[in-house]
């Protein structure tokens, strides 16, 4: 096996949805270390962190069995929209929304499936910049534990209970992404997969994988004063 750090704006592997896009993380693997690699999980094109391969399809297969029995723990951090109650946890179905490129040979969307993610609230800042409708700005610091990997949960959720990740052109508010992108120059979903658990295919050792953040993060949190939250 092997793990990679993801950058934000990077795809897993190649997608008709995106096009253009000439570099993935399947292929730039595969030439760094001169062999073939299987991703065992995904991660949103726009969300960086913790990426894991296997290295022949067996690891694959039992790796990939961990996901989907939820035997796995993954944690993520991000910034959010407002202030979040202190720790709580998100019970929303979601439906399966298809890409109209890539799933168009599939039926419509289909019924909601159960989702449920746990939050903790980990900072706040409050900033005397108007935004909207308010005087003053205040953002949350989050740790994201989804128990269920429904597409785009995380994304989703936020916005289900008004704390939409900024960042997120998708799901998000456009004027707060907007506001960071000329405040603090940030261009990137402050979204991060920084930890990820889970058994070793052969040994049955439970890992435990972090990834650090990247520059852009690390300035938002200088300038938001959390400098002792950095991962």
């Amino acid at each position: 096996m092997v793990v990679i750090n993801k950058p934000s704006g990077l795809l897993v592997h190649r997608s008709p949805i995106d096009r253009h896009e000439t570099e993935f993380a399947v292929q730039i693997l595969r030439d760094q270390i001169g062999q073939f690699v299987y991703p065992v999980h995904r991660l949103d094109k726009p969300t960086s962190g913790v990426l894991l391969f296997a290295l022949d399809k067996e690891s694959a297969r039992v790796m990939g069995e961990q996901f989907m029995s939820r035997d796995t723990k993954k944690s993520y951090i991000a910034v959010v929209r407002g202030y979040t109650d202190k720790s709580g946890m998100i019970e929303h179905a979601l439906t399966l929304k298809l890409d109209k490129i890539a799933d168009k040979d599939s039926a419509k969307d289909k019924e909601a499936q159960e989702a449920a993610t746990v939050y903790e609230r980990l900072a706040t800042v409050e900033l005397p910049f108007a935004v909207g409708k308010y005087d003053k700005t205040r953002y949350s610091l989050v740790r994201l534990t989804p128990l269920t990997g429904r597409k785009h949960q995380l994304r989703r959720h936020m916005k289900h209970i008004s704390h939409h990740i900024l960042g997120d052109t998708k799901h998000g508010r456009g004027e707060h992404n907007k506001f960071i992108r000329q405040e603090f120059g940030c261009h990137r979903m402050l979204l991060h997969a920084y930890e990820l658990q889970i058994k070793h295919p052969r040994t049955d050792e439970m890992l435990i994988i972090q990834a650090s953040l990247d520059e852009t993060f690390k300035a938002v949190f200088n300038a938001f004063k959390w400098d002792d939250k950095i991962v």
